[in-house]
């Protein structure tokens, strides 16, 4: 009776269980769903969202807001005739500006500037009238472009830093559903091919879909209880991780919970062994990804501070929901789930003559430090490639399909080759007001400063530049003018970039030793190994290296790039390795197994790769696909960033982990465990003693 009814008993919670754990997501999202909706009313792209915290720049535009009148937006109007601007366009130019400043709040009668030339005339236009608000700042420059209007051959634009922030905020509000749409078409294409059944890949893509509302109502928890900053650029990274990263948990369950039902008759018991099977290393590799991104944490830069946290909450909530969601839903659905490759209990998979993997794994054996040497060549003929990457992007070079603040500013430049045409603001103590403006206006390379605002104890200076922005000489400027104002904040869009170039260099002496060093302590404990984690650490920053190379090969000759973001080092570095040791963890780990059970090194070595290459080559396709969707969005550092973590976890997926993690791990043989206990004789005794649980 009592054998019976545990036999029931086990029946019962094997139907329950499931149901129960469905249950339970149906009443989180119903809790999240209201939270996750408002993400967008919190989401954020002003440049104090993407500045260094602690840099001039940031600080001049805090002081700045806080000014009498707030923020000010700052606009050009560019108007231009190949042949001259006749009386005509000047009475033209003046109506729009005379309509403009009746229409809306500025904070000076806009006063027009002619180029020598006689080509161009510009207006600068200076308002406060949206403050911080981001929606009436566009409202503001929208609403000057429909009056500022060409007419018989005369071009008119609007430019500056206000239409510039304008065109780069529509082009963010852009990258949400196309980014989510192309994401999901991608990965519904490939888990297709992978699968080869009309209802299996619906699935995991339905659970990463779940995973990323989950992840969107924490982001904007965090954002309410920390305020934790949510820009397009991080929020758009999350959805990147939440589907890729997840669909590479999924796959790898999936397989093995395939390979369970040839063994086990229930699938109950079947998805509890394959989660006690790779369970460890979905964990360690979600691990890996979530520390290291994390250590953005420890950036300077608000802009890679933020991706710290979405990009943690993108990875856990992935976990989660591919560790019970995902299992819970093909239990219910059974076995009826693969249809028509149904695994079959008791059946045995089909072998073919011999796989792709099997092959790869001969060759790496057979001349394994042959391989590595030649693996070794190519990485680094690659990674020379990064000498060729072109300078830090300027602000009008960081879109892919110029805008109208772009071309105002190129027209700009052309028309006024001596004369700065962007503004340099200067924040400086009240009562020092007139002493700065004069050390000011004795700085070379300055062609004009007017004293603006005051207000809470500061003065605002306008200043203007003799050479054009973001040139060599405008840089040497604006250095010349924080070396010699003491107690003053130089900043303005130019200010800036140079801030941004400044404190990237410094975020990654900072990061990137974090980085490396969490991950290798993640991979000591789960490998108990010291060699074998260092292995995996070289191998995935010499596929960074290489990845950098290959795009210094293209940005500029092919893609037709001026320049790279300042960030993309560092943010590639920190995906790259932290999702590149995902693989890793994945073959070493079943290379581990296979050891506990007596097998000989090469003989692991191999076997491993033949059991989980298939499973790495179709993760690394769709977490690749996932971030070549970047490159095509509308912003050159988010192509840039897409390019290089794409191209490099092909190359960690089909090089490094089948060919040269492989061969190594042939040629050290034992001593890739060292020190573990593996790394010594075997022990029959002490293996079985391993893979039994402690007493409790």
């Amino acid at each position: 009776m009592g054998a019976a009814r545990t036999v029931k008993g086990a029946a019962r919670r094997r139907r329950a269980v499931p149901w129960l754990v469905l249950g339970l997501w149906v009443g989180v999202l119903a809790i999240v769903g209201p939270f996750a909706a408002k993400l967008s009313e919190v989401q954020h792209d002003r440049i104090t969202d993407y500045l260094p915290a602690n840099a001039d720049s940031t600080q001049v535009a805090r002081i700045e807001d806080q000014l009498p009148g707030g923020e000010t937006t700052q606009l050009v109007l560019v108007y231009h005739r190949d042949g001259g601007l006749t009386p005509a366009d000047q009475r033209t130019a003046a109506a729009q500006v005379d309509r403009i400043a009746g229409e809306h709040v500025l904070t000076a009668a806009p006063q027009g500037v002619p180029s020598a030339d006689g080509t161009t005339l510009m207006y600068p236009v200076s308002s406060n009238e949206p403050g911080t608000d981001e929606k009436k700042r566009d409202a503001l420059v929208h609403d000057i472009r429909e009056v500022v209007g060409a007419e018989g051959g005369l071009t008119a634009e609007v430019g500056g830093p206000g239409a510039l922030a304008t065109d780069a905020s529509e082009v963010y509000d852009s990258l949400g559903g196309p980014l989510l749409y192309t994401t999901v078409a991608v990965v519904a294409v490939l888990l297709i091919l992978i699968y080869r059944s009309p209802v299996l890949w619906l699935v995991p893509l339905i659970v990463a879909g779940v995973a990323d509302f989950l992840s969107m109502g924490v982001a904007y928890g965090l954002n309410q209880a920390f305020g934790t900053t949510v820009s397009g650029q991080s929020s758009g990274i999350m959805t990147i991780l939440v589907f890729g990263a997840g669909t590479d948990y999924a796959l790898l369950l999936v397989s093995r919970y395939r390979e369970e039902l040839r063994k086990v008759e229930r699938p109950y018991d079947a998805m509890l062994a394959a989660l006690r099977g790779c369970g460890p290393a979905v964990l360690a590799s979600s691990g890996t990804v979530a520390a290291g991104v994390l250590c953005l944490l420890a950036a300077d830069l608000n802009s890679s501070r933020s991706m710290g946290p979405l990009g943690t909450v993108g990875v856990l909530c992935a976990l989660v929901a591919m560790l019970t969601l995902l299992p819970a839903i093909l239990v219910l659905l059974g076995r009826r789930v693969f249809w028509p490759l149904v695994p079959a209990y008791g059946s045995t998979p089909k072998v073919r003559r011999r796989s792709l993997f099997a092959a790869m794994g001969s060759s790496a054996g057979r001349r394994p430090l042959v391989v590595l040497a030649s693996g070794a060549v190519l990485l680094g003929g690659l990674a020379l490639g990064a000498l060729n990457l072109p300078g830090p992007v300027k602000q009008e070079d960081s879109f892919v399909d110029r805008p109208e603040a772009v071309t105002a500013m190129r027209t700009l430049a052309e028309a006024y080759p001596d004369q700065g045409t962007q503004p340099i603001s200067v924040i400086t103590p009240a009562g020092r007001a007139d002493a700065t403006l004069t050390t000011i206006r004795g700085t070379d390379g300055i062609g004009d400063a007017q004293k603006g605002r005051t207000g809470g104890g500061w003065t605002e200076i306008t200043v203007f530049a003799k050479d054009a922005p973001q040139s060599a000489a405008e840089t040497a400027t604006i250095e010349r003018l924080r070396d010699g104002l003491t107690g003053s904040y130089v900043g303005g869009p130019s200010a800036q970039q140079l801030d941004l170039v400044d404190t990237n260099s410094r975020d990654q002496w900072v990061v990137v030793p974090l980085v490396l060093l969490s991950v290798l302590l993640i991979l000591v404990v789960l490998l108990r190994s010291l060699v074998a984690p260092l292995m995996l650490v070289v191998a995935v920053v010499a596929v960074w290296g290489a990845s950098l190379g290959l795009g210094g090969l293209v940005f500029g000759p092919l893609f037709g790039f001026a320049g790279i973001d300042p960030g993309l080092g560092l943010l590639s570095f920190v995906f790259l390795v932290a999702l590149g040791v995902d693989y890793g963890i994945f073959l070493m780990h079943r290379m581990r197994e296979e050891a506990l059970k007596g097998a000989e090194p090469e003989a692991a070595a191999l076997t491993a790769l033949r059991t989980t290459g298939g499973v790495i080559a179709s993760a690394g396709l769709v977490l690749a696909a996932t971030f070549a969707v970047l490159t095509n969005m509308g912003l050159v550092p988010m192509v840039e960033l897409g390019f290089v973590i794409a191209v490099g976890v092909l190359l960690d997926t089909f090089l490094v982990r089948t060919y040269l993690v492989t061969s190594a791990s042939v040629a050290l043989g034992r001593r890739v465990w060292w020190p573990g206990a593996l790394s010594r004789k075997p022990d029959p005794d002490a293996a079985r003693r391993e893979r039994q649980p402690e007493p409790v």
